[in-house]
């Protein structure tokens, strides 16, 4: 039997024909701030959003061109149960328990260990992030009270292990990635650039396949 599948290479098995669980799931994932774990939490939802602009000419039907027109915009939301007599904000560290009361930004650091411990762990690094709603509600039919805090940040970056390399890697079947000669998006990537477009030579940057 094949240790992939025919049609789009996805593995099966490992090479030795023994069995894998290849599928990231949760219970691999560990949020941090600073040296606190965060415990209780349900949902934790990360959005990068960026907003593109084609750009059109008289004459012609399409688009000829497109380009980002703002920054990329990081916000997310957490669902937590109230638990460790905690509620949200402390469980984030933070030394209040209303939004209104937060002064400085902090990081969100999220720990995938689904490749392994130490320098195989993906590292994901929310970087000032501020408060931007927390609710909650009192309910007679459902005693357990669960906290929801909304948040936006300023950067977002990932790298394998703490010591800064590219987390983009192929994967396990190592396929073949692309990215800019320059290596400004991996430089942007694991935190090294806040964006990729303030870089020089844009008109002529190109693919590398080799990474």
């Amino acid at each position: 039997m094949a240790n992939v599948t025919s049609n789009t290479g996805s593995t099966l098995e490992n090479v030795d024909g023994s069995n894998r669980t290849g599928t990231g799931i949760s219970t691999q994932i560990i949020i941090r701030v600073g040296a606190n774990a965060v415990g209780a939490v349900q949902t934790i939802e990360i959005r990068e959003e960026r907003t593109v602009t084609p750009v059109d000419e008289v004459g012609t039907d399409g688009h000829i061109d497109s380009v980002p027109t703002k920054s990329t915009n990081i916000s997310g939301t957490c669902r937590r149960i109230r638990f460790d007599q905690q509620r949200i904000a402390e469980a984030f560290s933070r030394g209040f328990l209303h939004a209104k009361s937060q002064r400085i930004p902090f990081n969100i650091d999220i720990y995938d260990r689904w490749n392994g411990d130490d320098s195989n762990t993906i590292v994901t690094t929310i970087k000032n992030v501020w408060i931007t709603g927390i609710d909650y509600s009192y309910a007679a039919d459902n005693w357990i009270i669960t906290d929801n805090m909304s948040w936006m940040a300023e950067d977002i970056s990932s790298t394998l292990g703490v010591g800064g390399g590219k987390a983009a890697s192929g994967g396990s079947r190592g396929i073949l990635l692309q990215t800019d000669v320059a290596g400004i998006e991996q430089q942007t990537d694991v935190g090294k650039r806040r964006g990729a477009l303030d870089a020089s030579g844009l008109i002529s940057a190109a693919f590398d396949r080799t990474v």
